[in-house]
């Protein structure tokens, strides 16, 4: 049976990987910390926001958490700082920073 990407490690067997090493599941960055890479933060302004989850499926690395129909604020471990979110907010919840 073939292992999923996420399961697979240095003492997986040629048999457990898939056929030419392909992945079949959403490349995303949860198994990795990769939020320092970024050169710009979102900040997410609470009050501003309508929970209308635009930001969400947009997002390539899946860092923005959403609990009982409501988004939360960033995963910043994992945010690299693409800017999709804050182009695609149409209420203004989402501010673009330079990283400091």
């Amino acid at each position: 049976m073939n292992k999923r990407a996420s399961e697979i490690n240095e003492q997986s067997t040629w048999q457990e990987l898939t056929t030419g090493c392909e992945i079949y599941e959403a490349g995303t960055s949860k198994l990795t910390l990769t939020g320092e890479w970024r050169s710009k933060i979102p900040v997410w302004d609470a009050e501003k926001c309508r929970h209308c989850m635009l930001c969400t499926p947009f997002c390539p690395d899946s860092s923005i958490p959403v609990t009982d129909g409501k988004r939360g604020d960033f995963d910043y471990d994992h945010c690299k700082g693409c800017g999709i979110c804050y182009t695609v907010c149409p209420f203004g919840a989402i501010e673009w920073k330079e990283v400091h």
